[in-house]
């Protein structure tokens, strides 16, 4: 379970997941006061952590001699006659001492994250009001 919050402070929220607790912040531009990670930053930092563990997890179970593996990503958004479509643009890279063929199958398995699944996936939010 997630909780997030928001008082009178400027686009400040406080999240809590398990026992961790953080901020978000909408960056100035938006008139937040750019104390934390906007929300898309959060989307993309979820879809970033389970990338990498992902592909961490194979790495392990192959022995293969994976030192680190970075992603860079960033989100556009454009309106289209279609509806509005949100691009994703996802770049890993591997270091350590893999061929052509094991940089390739991992580029495939950082695909196949749960995160990322679901982003490709349909997604259906239920809102509703939480009773005391």
């Amino acid at each position: 379970m997630v909780k997030v919050s928001i008082g009178h402070d400027k686009y400040i929220t406080r999240i809590k997941a398990g026992k961790h607790e953080w901020i978000g912040d909408e960056p100035e531009s938006e008139g937040g006061l750019d104390k934390g990670p906007s929300p898309f930053d959060l989307l993309l930092a979820a879809l970033g952590t389970c990338s990498v563990t992902t592909v961490r997890m194979y790495a392990d179970r192959k022995e293969w001699n994976l030192d680190s593996t970075t992603v860079d990503m960033s989100l556009t958004r454009e309106k289209k006659p279609e509806g509005l479509v949100t691009t994703v643009s996802r770049q890993i890279s591997f270091e350590g001492d893999l061929d052509e063929k094991q940089r390739a199958r991992l580029l495939k398995i950082a695909d196949a994250c749960p995160v990322a699944r679901i982003m490709e996936g349909t997604v259906q939010i239920e809102t509703g009001e939480k009773t005391s």
